[in-house]
């Protein structure tokens, strides 16, 4: 498979607009409280008869300082004791959602997000991974794909080492930006010694992957500044990238409110940061995976690509299609059989729930026919850069040209327009349309079309 990208500004022009990031689909916008605890133990048995293997998502929502970038759900707090009643309601949702699940079913995926999950003590994520294996069948090698998300200003010494011992292989660190001047305008100083001894520390325990995370569009980058901050990164040798455009929504995540606007970078400007990354990228070997996401063309990731077998959920890119996503902690989204639910997103009102012995959903959607076709549809959009109608309307029992009358119109004015080529029953994505490739998968969402208005990132 062609892993190439290419960079054209005219295009990324006349359609950066804003859409869904397609986490899932349909988006989080569908859920609703009618999903209740009832239909999700139901859907929960009803995998059982079918097995499979499990994911694990666990949500530790707490940080020790505010990012003012952040759109994530993060308790900001230099008290660590809050972490102990929230662990005591998230180890009993853990008994609860383990009573769900035959124990038969491996867990092939974990991952600890937040928040800041290095936030809790080492003796708290011992006992959160006891907990764990006790109510789930993780496994006793290192073939699960287990996975934490680093802050480096909260690592000790010690820390990467206790969680290789835990059972994690993988890992992503937060970076940003190590411009000062940037840094200290979004609330993170954080030096370039903190972040790459935590790198140095995974290689040195044998960690498998450690992805690196940047942003762009954040106040006073520049093209020069970033550039460095590209380059030590790339000096490091991290198996991952991740290069995610800052969405400046104030109205939406309070933080942001602390951001001066006249101080983040012109739209051009922007650009020319993006396309000096991805050429520093390409030019270090790395592939783009997509939405974001570059890697070595050794790591799974690329090699799922190429093999067409890559997926992607509410962690990202995974090479795990076939589990059902288990999600623990306020906020956090999983995906058992064909439906999507989402926890209750305040601490008070997630322990009352789990204190009167209830899961503590608040919504969800139970996908339908439709759903599940426009979902594969885009997934393969999104992980493959390529589609096969005769093999989607074979799988679906449907005729692919009279099913999406105006979805082909829209296909083929893209086509014009240089995204993409239609060769027989094959839409291909063309290296100038992958960064574009959330506008092709809004164009298979149905309710995107019937929206009249809903907030969204920009593209790029």
């Amino acid at each position: 498979m062609d892993q190439s990208l290419v960079f054209d500004i005219e295009l990324i022009r006349r359609y950066d607009k804003s859409g869904p990031r397609y986490t899932s689909y349909p988006t989080a916008v569908q859920f609703h409280e009618g999903f209740a605890e009832a239909d999700y133990r139901a859907v929960a048995a009803k995998t059982n008869q079918q097995g499979g293997p499990l994911s694990l998502y666990f949500h530790i929502p707490f940080c020790d300082t505010l990012c003012f970038y952040c759109a994530c759900n993060k308790i900001a707090t230099k008290n660590r004791k809050h972490a102990e009643p929230y662990l005591a309601s998230l180890f009993k949702e853990i008994e609860m959602q383990g009573a769900l699940f035959e124990r038969s079913r491996k867990v092939d995926q974990l991952h600890w997000g937040g928040g800041t999950p290095t936030f809790i003590s080492h003796a708290q994520m011992t006992a959160l991974m006891a907990k764990t294996r006790e109510q789930f069948n993780l496994h006793d090698d290192d073939s699960g794909e287990y996975s934490i998300e680093i802050d480096p200003r909260e690592v000790k010494s010690d820390t990467i080492k206790l969680l290789r011992e835990l059972g994690f292989n993988r890992m992503s660190l937060g970076v940003q930006d190590f411009d000062p001047r940037v840094q200290k305008a979004v609330n993170r100083i954080q030096t370039e010694a903190q972040t790459f001894a935590v790198l140095d520390q995974a290689k040195a325990e044998g960690f498998k992957s450690v992805s690196v995370d940047l942003i762009y569009g954040l106040p006073f980058q520049s093209l020069d500044g970033f550039s460095k901050t590209v380059d030590k990164v790339i000096a490091a040798g991290p198996d991952r990238l991740s290069v995610f455009n800052y969405a400046h929504l104030p109205e939406m995540f309070k933080p942001q409110r602390r951001i001066i606007e006249a101080d983040l970078p012109s739209a051009s400007e922007k650009l020319e940061i993006l396309q000096m990354t991805n050429e520093r990228l390409k030019q270090a070997g790395y592939v783009y995976i997509g939405m974001d996401h570059f890697a070595r063309p050794d790591d799974e990731l690329a090699i799922a690509q190429r093999e067409g077998s890559l997926y992607r959920n509410f962690q990202g890119y995974s090479t795990h299609a076939e589990c059902d996503l288990v999600a623990m902690g306020v906020t956090s989204i999983g995906m058992v059989g064909n439906t999507y639910s989402q926890n209750v997103k305040t601490i008070e009102e997630y322990a009352a729930l789990i204190d009167a012995g209830k899961l503590p959903l608040y919504r969800g959607v139970e996908l339908n026919d439709d759903d599940i076709l426009r979902r594969e549809l885009i997934t393969k959009l999104i992980c493959q850069f390529e589609l096969n109608m005769a093999m989607i309307a074979k799988q679906f029992n449907i005729d692919f040209a009279d099913y999406f009358v105006p979805e082909m119109e829209e296909i083929r004015q893209i086509e014009r327009d240089g995204l993409l080529t239609i060769e027989g029953d094959r839409i291909c994505v063309l290296p100038a349309g992958r960064l574009l490739i959330r506008n092709l998968c809004m164009v298979f969402d149905r309710y995107l079309r019937q929206q009249s208005e809903q907030r969204y990132s920009k593209v790029i």
